[in-house]
């Protein structure tokens, strides 16, 4: 009999040890909880998609807008516009390969900026008058990125994706080139000669931008879509703008007629961005 009582009494300590760790659950939440981690073991990876637009301003102090400034002081019923902003379409591919941080891959193409006008314009550059039948100085960029994002808040998961709203801090780094097309009468200079060359052809330039930025993700609720948004600045400065003639010679625009007053196209600014996004596991 005291063996039995002993026995008893094992049993009810054993279960009311195991009672407080199971209260409240169900056996179907139970067996949820081991399923959600039996997956998470077999999904290692999670990436994503998105398309972005974006709005840079540009700084205002820049060797474009004092060669704007100049040549529109040589153009009696015209002027060329300063650049201000410029509008961009990208997109991304991404992948996390840790709890908290992802890179990723992408490409943006910069609408076209700067002026296009039709119509005769009086232009006296170097004491001659001339007509200009289209007054154009238009600016093209394209360029593909690299970037790393450090999820500071609520970072997605492999398996439930992103359900709550993220906050996140990014780098980039990308290469760009840009097109300039300037109006044909535009008296431009040969560096090896110091006289302007009888027309223009585009001219053209790379450079290495880098940016920073701070943004966030807010998960829409419909078919696993994000909308995110971001603000940063970006360093982008293309020097060495040029093209070259038969005689590969370098011609060059300035904005006062001096290899001293040579236009580097600096496009640095604030950069603002809007991206809708998804993620993906696999």
């Amino acid at each position: 009999m005291r063996n039995l009582m002993a026995i008893l009494a094992v049993i009810v300590i054993l279960l009311v040890s195991v009672v407080p760790v199971t209260a409240g659950q169900t056996e179907q939440d139970i067996v949820a909880k081991y399923l959600r981690k039996a997956k998470e073991k077999q999904t290692r990876h999670l990436s994503w998609l998105s398309g972005h637009f974006g709005m840079n301003r540009i700084n205002r102090e820049n060797d474009y807008n004092a060669f704007a400034t100049y040549q529109s002081n040589l153009i009696s019923n015209g002027s060329i516009e300063w650049l201000g902003e410029a509008k961009s379409f990208g997109i991304d591919a991404g992948f996390v390969f840790a709890e908290r941080f992802g890179w990723s891959l992408g490409g943006e193409y910069w609408m076209k900026m700067g002026t296009n006008q039709s119509g005769s314009f009086d232009y006296s550059p170097g004491g001659t008058s001339m007509t200009i039948e289209n007054l154009k100085s238009e600016i093209q960029v394209w360029g593909v990125t690299a970037g790393l994002q450090y999820f500071v808040m609520n970072p997605p998961s492999v398996v439930r994706h992103l359900t709550r709203p993220s906050v996140r801090v990014g780098a980039s780094v990308g290469f760009y080139q840009a097109s300039w097309d300037l109006f044909k009468e535009y008296q431009n200079l040969n560096l090896a000669t110091s006289t302007p060359e009888n027309t223009n052809i585009t001219y053209k330039g790379t450079g290495v931008g880098f940016s920073a930025n701070l943004g966030g993700d807010y998960p829409l609720g419909w078919n696993g879509l994000v909308l995110g948004a971001d603000i940063g600045y970006l360093m982008l400065n293309f020097k060495n703008v040029s093209w070259y003639n038969a005689q590969d010679q370098e011609i060059v625009a300035t904005y006062n007629g001096t290899p001293e007053g040579r236009v580097n196209l600096d496009l640095s600014g604030v950069r603002g961005r809007v991206e809708i996004k998804r993620f993906f596991s696999w």
